[in-house]
């Protein structure tokens, strides 16, 4: 019996031994799937203080809608222009802005702020939707705020005060 045993166990390939020849075999990988067929689509967000903005960017005929509204539509002005902003840096973006369609929704903060996360969100898109880093860089240069994110936020208020840092006034009398 002691025999048997032992022959048996000569006989069993060890864990170590099996795990040697898998290593030998080679690895065969599963095809992937194709990609998603239909339109490219492009989705960023962009952030300004308290206002978040999310921009779908896609083929389409140059049409810019800021939550359902077309851009042109954006008052007061000074605000359109600041959202409008990265389509003006050259001639490279607006050729491109010309041939995508994007869809911005901004929510939160006040209207500069929504602006500018607005303005973040358009210039994000169409250098991620350019698959190249050209546009980026060309933003960068202009103004570095388009590209990144203003990290800021407002620091919270403390005891002993009415705000962060301001203390309330004391009175010796």
């Amino acid at each position: 019996m002691i025999l048997m045993a032992n022959e048996a166990q000569e006989q069993a390939p060890t864990a170590q031994a099996q795990q040697a020849e898998a290593a030998k075999k080679p690895v065969v990988k599963k095809a992937r799937k194709p990609a998603r067929k239909g339109p490219r689509v492009v989705f960023v967000k962009s952030k300004r203080k308290a206002a978040i903005a999310r921009a779908s960017v896609k083929e389409g005929k140059g049409s810019i809608r800021i939550n359902s509204f077309d851009i042109n539509t954006v008052e007061p002005k000074e605000l359109r222009r600041i959202m409008m902003e990265p389509l003006t840096v050259s001639a490279n973006t607006k050729s491109l802005s010309d041939r995508v369609n994007i869809d911005v929704s901004v929510a939160g903060g006040g209207m500069s702020a929504q602006a500018q996360a607005v303005r973040g969100a358009i210039a994000k898109g169409i250098a991620a939707f350019s698959e190249g880093d050209d546009l980026k860089r060309e933003f960068m240069q202009h103004d570095r705020s388009m590209i990144v994110d203003d990290f800021r936020r407002v620091e919270p208020k403390k005891f002993k005060g009415p705000k962060a840092r301001a203390r309330f006034q004391k009175s010796y009398r």
